[in-house]
This record gives C-alpha cells, structure tokens and sequence, in this order.
C-alpha cells in the first residue's frame, strides 16, 4: 500500500510540474509576447519577466522590440533631369503593436517584404520629382525626412513604426559615370592646354622684355667704355703732350725705351738693322743725337727679317 501510495504522489508531483511549466513563460527585455488562445491573439504583454498562460491552450508568440533593419538591393531611379541614379537604401524601423502587427503581417520577414514595397515606391516617387543635384547634394536630408514620412505613413498600417531612412549610395549608373569621367578628363585637358597656353606666352613676353633689357644694359656697358676710354686717351695724350713740352728729349728717351720693349720682346723675331740706325740712336749717344750719314747711302738704312 505504501509503495502505491508513493507511486502516485510522484505521478502527481511530475503532473503538477509539467503543468506548471506549461502555465509559466518569460518574456526577455527585448521582446515583447503575444498569447493566441485558440488561434485568437489576446493583450500584447510588453512587460520583461515571469508571465502565465493558460497550460495547453494558449500558445505564446515573441515579437521584437528593439529597432530592426530593412536592407533594400540597389535600384535605378530616373530623376527630374532625366539623369539615371543607382540608389542604395536602408531603413530602420520597429514594432509599436504587437497585435496589429501579428494580424497583418504575422512575422518580419512578412514586415520586412511588405516595408521594401512602400519604401521602393517612395524612394522612386519622391527621387523623381527632384533633380539629380538635389538628391546627391543640396536637399539629400529634406528628400530623406520626406521618404520616411511616407513609408511611415504606410507602415502605421501594420503596426509599426520607421524610425529612420537613408540613402546609403546614389551614383550615376557606370556607363553613365565613364561617359561623365571622359568629359571631366577632356575639359581639364583644355583648361590645361589654355593655362600652359597662357604660361607660354607669359614666359615668352618676359624673355622677350628681359632679352631687350640685356641688349640695353650690354649697349650702355659699351658706351661707358669706350666713353671711359676715350676719356682716358685724350688724359694720357694730354699728359704726353705736357711731359713733351717740359722735356722733349726725355720724353723721346722714354718713348724709345717703349719701343724698345715693344719691337724686341719675343723669341721668333729678329732685326736686321745697321747699328747707326736711328732706332738705336740711344744706344750710340746719350742724348740720342743722330749720328752723320755715311757715304752713299742715307742713315738708319736696313731691312727687318723676321724668322
């Protein structure tokens, strides 16, 4: 009897453990828990901790409350201007009512397809109607606001709410970049041409000025020289003439000796002169008188060989 006893006071025990295992359910910080009773989801519980639910019937589905995020693949968008944009965008958005949410889209993959719909559609209605600097680089914020805005719009519908959009890229489809590279790269070229264009003739005019400016220094440099020499003759030849009018028989000497040193300096010269000539009158007399002619022939005759 006691072994019965205790054998089913255990089968009680297990029971009432399973049974309370199945009535208690925690929900973590980060979530929040929606319990279906009979396929009819009741109040969303949004409070962290130890909850309970009805053992066996009521089922218990978890919903995210922290921000998620949308990725969209890249897409090619048409601007005013009629210019191509390839746009990547994102978003991020989280649920704000759980039970609104499990009624229209049940999950978030079922969210994240329904959000990629309104936020395409968005993306191209409003980049549309804007030109392509804008989206690029004038009213990128403000195009931004209104996107989200709309999407949001849209998304209140299924129990959520978008916190945010952007636009992660938006170029110029590649040929469309290669063609615009090309431009840039001729036209820089030009402008390159005209600079050195423009440096050439610059570098041209000042050589031209500083060649003009040489040309005028070397003829001025020339006209003081000779000017200076002239002056320093006409001192020289006016010094000559006062030494010759104070002495004219040294200043004879003195000029011989000049001529002396300038007719027989030199290794390959010589002088074929008779010895009364009157070139070396100094050398026969002191004072350089000149010496009789001889018979026949006039004085200071001779003929000068040079070897």
């Amino acid at each position: 009897m006691k072994t019965g006893f205790l054998g089913i006071l255990a089968v009680v025990v297990i029971g009432a453990l399973i049974l309370a295992v199945s009535a208690l359910f925690t929900v973590r910080q980060t979530e929040q828990a929606l319990v279906i009773r009979f396929g009819s989801p009741q109040m969303p519980i949004r409070e962290a901790g130890l909850h309970f639910k009805a053992p066996f019937i009521d089922n218990v589905v978890y919903i995210e409350k922290r921000i998620l995020d949308l990725d969209l693949p890249a897409q090619e968008v048409i601007a005013s201007d009629q210019k191509r944009l390839v746009v990547d965008a994102f978003a991020r958005y989280r649920v704000h009512d759980a039970l609104l949410f499990y009624q229209t889209v049940g999950s978030v993959e079922g969210a994240a397809n329904r959000l990629a719909t309104f936020l395409n559609s968005s993306l191209r209605r409003v980049l549309g109607e804007n030109t392509f600097q804008n989206v690029v680089r004038d009213a990128r914020p403000q195009l931004m606001g209104q996107i989200r805005d709309q999407v949001n719009g849209e998304a209140q519908k299924l129990g959520l709410s978008v916190v945010d959009v952007k636009i992660r890229r938006a170029d110029l489809p590649n040929e469309n970049s290669q063609a615009i590279y090309d431009r840039m790269k001729t036209e820089r070229e030009r402008e390159a041409a005209e600079i050195r264009a423009q440096g050439g003739e610059a570098a041209q005019r000042i050589r031209s000025r500083a060649d003009r400016e040489v040309t005028v220094i070397i003829a001025e440099a020339h006209r003081d020289s000779e000017q200076k020499r002239g002056e320093g003759d006409a001192q020289r030849n006016a010094i000559y003439a006062e030494a010759y009018g104070r002495d004219p028989e040294f200043f004879a000497f003195y000029r011989s000796m000049q001529a002396y040193e300038q007719g027989l300096k030199g290794d390959n010269t010589r002088l074929v002169l008779s010895p009364d000539n009157s070139f070396f009158r100094f050398f026969n007399t002191p004072t350089g008188a000149e010496a009789a002619a001889p018979a026949g022939g006039q004085p200071g005759a001779g003929t000068a060989a040079p070897q």
